[in-house]
């Protein structure tokens, strides 16, 4: 991963942890999500992602593999602190407070519509809720504990969330009828 890269994450993780301040809800299983999402929606919209950080996949969810160590330089160079609390239900929760505003200059005006689109998104919901989302998604389906989900499998859905159509189910017998003499 580029210096760059992990920069860039560094200025999104601030920048959600800013937007999303007020989240009793929140805390580090769902700011690992916001990155996640806001990188693989960046994806299937823009072609790319936002970071271009390496994501893995973890048991409660996708990460970005750099994470710790990122956040920690924040803290340490006083861009960020850390708060720890517990929830009404006993969870506890680790908070990254952000000290400064993020750089903004690093994010184009879609990666930033983007990036306020899943948090918007995902604001409501509780860590365990946005778990279950993310373990919906194609990339931490496919790939095992700890290997790096491919920004690919951002174009791939899961085949319950796919509905074929009529126009779908034609396409599909015309192609089969074509090129059944090269399939194995």
């Amino acid at each position: 991963m580029a210096k760059d890269d992990e920069a860039k994450l560094a200025e999104l993780m601030l920048y959600v942890a800013h937007k999303t301040q007020s989240d009793r809800r929140g805390g580090a299983v769902k700011l690992n999500k916001y990155l996640y999402f806001a990188d693989f929606a960046a994806v299937r919209r823009l072609g790319r992602p936002i970071t271009g950080v390496d994501y893995q996949k973890l048991t409660h969810g996708p990460a970005p593999r750099r994470l710790l160590p990122v956040r920690d330089a924040l803290v340490a160079d006083g861009s960020a602190r850390l708060e720890r609390r517990q929830d009404a239900f006993g969870y506890e929760h680790t908070n990254l407070i952000p000290l400064r505003d993020a750089n903004l200059s690093r994010f184009s005006a879609d990666e930033i519509r983007i990036i306020n689109e899943v948090v918007e998104e995902l604001l409501p919901l509780n860590g365990s809720q946005v778990s279950d989302l993310s373990h919906r998604e194609a990339g931490w389906v496919m790939v095992n504990v700890g290997d790096t989900i491919p920004y690919e499998l951002a174009l791939v859905a899961p085949p319950e969330e796919i509905e074929v159509t009529a126009a779908m189910a034609s396409r599909a017998s015309y192609l089969i009828e074509q090129y059944a003499d090269h399939m194995a």
